[in-house]
């Protein structure tokens, strides 16, 4: 979910499933048990999401010839087979013939469970939309997978989207990307494109922010 050319927050990490480049992530996803995602490296540490949710499932993607992510996703199932909440983790990779590294604004920082995070908070008229603009996105990916359980993401929604970077060279990232559906009525401002809530509604992103860290625990190893 972020533009390659600037390698800032942005638009979705445009997504294109390829044949894949040598990288240092295994053939096999990583394991979940129940809630619980067991990251062996980069970082090493569980990640276990709230009861409330359940795991949709897993996939391995490649970006462009240029990164491997692998993507979980986690949902609270709502009315009308959209989703209430959505709790989707993305481990990413450069593969060894990409020279570049990720490189994010650190305007917003938090620590969970001993990691440190950068992260913003925007809001859209049509999210599930937004999502799917470019067929070939992550977020496309995404959505097919959630439609594997006949579900759909929230029209209008707000998300707030974290960058963990653990290593030195900036080239592996772990992203978590958790996501609330609007009620209708809600005041709440959205857009066309999007809203930074930071900016436009800090107490309510504030509000989502605790809202991820309340169905949250990492636990490092």
């Amino acid at each position: 979910m972020r533009h390659w050319t600037s390698f800032t927050f942005g638009f979705c990490i445009c997504l294109v499933i390829a044949a894949r480049a040598p990288s240092v992530f295994a053939q096999n996803l990583r394991a979940v048990h129940g809630n619980t995602i067991v990251s062996p490296e980069l970082p090493k540490a569980e990640l276990t999401f709230g009861r409330a949710f359940r795991y949709v499932g897993g996939q391995q993607v490649n970006l462009y010839g240029m990164a491997d992510a692998e993507q979980h996703l986690f949902v609270k199932p709502g009315k009308n087979s959209v989703v209430d909440a959505f709790c989707w983790v993305q481990f990413e990779h450069r593969v060894p013939s990409d020279q570049h590294s990720y490189h994010y604004p650190a305007d917003h920082t938090t620590d969970i469970g001993g990691l440190d995070f950068v992260y913003d908070v925007k809001s859209w008229q049509d999210f599930a939309s937004n999502l799917t603009a470019d067929p070939a996105s992550d977020g496309a990916a995404i959505t097919r997978l959630l439609a594997k359980e006949n579900l759909k993401f929230p029209k209008r929604a707000a998300r707030v989207r974290m960058f963990h970077l653990p290593t030195p060279d900036r080239r592996t990232e772990l992203m978590i990307i958790y996501g609330e559906a609007l009620p209708e009525g809600s005041s709440l401002p959205t857009g066309a494109e999007w809203v930074d809530l930071m900016k436009d509604d800090p107490a309510f992103a504030r509000k989502l922010l605790d809202d991820l860290k309340a169905q949250l625990t990492i636990q490092t190893k």
